[in-house]
């Protein structure tokens, strides 16, 4: 199974992508690379530090918490099944040599579809395991994105980047322009209401 530090890589990079593509005006020539446009002093390219975001963002941090502990239950139950056969060959093996040759086959037969029942119960774990972090990551970006843009309007801002030191897409940009205190206030405000 898949780690749930492997969600956070992946909402990382969403979130950069999103954000950029967001908060872009549709259908218009893509601005210069790494320049700062301004209009009357005001700057309308801003950035949010996905890194702090996702540490301080209280539906990031439940939603890890929440695939944690699903990823940990479904791991317990695989491992406690996984034993439970590895019990049940073990034994068989003890007694094989006193069996008749048809039960002996019986039971290796019967053993045989057990492991391939606990094969494809392992996969179908991991992969609703995956199908859960895909739809709680997609989740999380539609929040961060719908924030965005709206912060972006409220604002006048032209683009809202992401920076990030775990999936650098951008090398170096200036403090001045980093919203990520306002957002985690902003989203943290509307999740709590949320919850309530």
């Amino acid at each position: 199974m898949k780690t749930t530090g492997s969600i956070f890589a992946k909402t990382t990079l969403g979130l950069l992508v999103a954000a950029s593509v967001v908060a872009c005006n549709n259908n218009k020539p893509a601005a210069a690379p790494v320049a700062t446009a301004t209009t009357d002093n005001k700057t309308t390219t801003v950035y949010i530090n996905s890194d702090t975001l996702l540490s301080k963002y209280a539906y990031a941090k439940d939603m890890q918490v929440r695939l944690n502990d699903k990823g940990r239950a479904a791991e317990a139950e695989v491992t406690s099944r996984q034993q439970a056969l590895q019990r049940e060959i073990a034994e068989y093996q003890k007694i094989a040599s006193t069996l008749a040759a048809d039960k002996r086959q019986e039971t290796e037969q019967r053993l045989g579809r057990e492991q391939q029942d606990f094969q494809r119960y392992q996969q179908s774990e991991s992969a609703a395991i995956q199908q859960e972090q895909a739809t709680e990551t997609n989740k999380l970006f539609q929040k961060t994105a719908d924030f965005a843009k709206e912060y972006a309007k409220e604002k006048g801002y032209k683009l809202v980047l992401t920076y990030s030191r775990s999936a650098p897409g951008v090398l170096f940009v200036d403090p001045s322009l980093d919203i990520t205190a306002d957002a985690v206030k902003i989203l943290n405000d509307a999740y709590a209401k949320d919850k309530k």
